[in-house]
């Protein structure tokens, strides 16, 4: 299987902010997930505070928080991050699509393992999200394992 590819450049500035988690193949703890946002801020430490928050199993469910950081790996790109859950940890982040506008973005895992789509809104109309699984099989990934993550209005 050939390595995912990710963008050719991300404007770091522009990616700043809330992205709604529209759909996903899940790790463990966002299995169940409603109304998942992440949210990433610059610090002055050099690195990004990254907010991952939802609610369990329901609209109403349990509030979760999960404060991670980012690291850029690929500083010429932007595109090729780490993600740190925890200290020593560091897992692979890939920007493997988005959208001119920075309305949508795609990440990606090298395994091919988990996935996230997210948005600047709580949805995405069908003809963006079926131009996006077109991609996404190109790049390898099995589409029918994406699930749906439900947000109230």
């Amino acid at each position: 299987m050939n390595k995912l590819q990710p963008v050719e450049y991300v404007d770091l500035d522009k990616f700043m902010g809330d992205w709604y988690v529209i759909a996903n193949i899940p790790t463990w703890i966002e299995k169940g997930a409603h109304n998942a946002l992440e949210q990433y801020f610059w610090n002055d430490k050099g690195y990004i505070d990254v907010i991952f928050s939802f609610n369990q199993d329901s609209f109403s469910g349990t509030p979760k928080k999960l404060t991670q950081k980012a690291y850029i790996y690929n500083k010429k790109t932007n595109a090729e991050w780490r993600i740190q859950p925890f200290w020593p940890l560091k897992l692979p982040y890939l920007v493997i699509d988005l959208d001119e506008e920075y309305s949508y973005t795609v990440i990606g895992y090298p395994s091919r393992k988990f996935l996230w789509i997210m948005s600047r809104s709580k949805s995405l109309n069908e003809e963006i999200l079926s131009k996006i699984y077109e991609k996404l099989n190109a790049q390898g990934y099995d589409t029918s394992l994406i699930q749906q993550v439900p947000h109230s209005e």
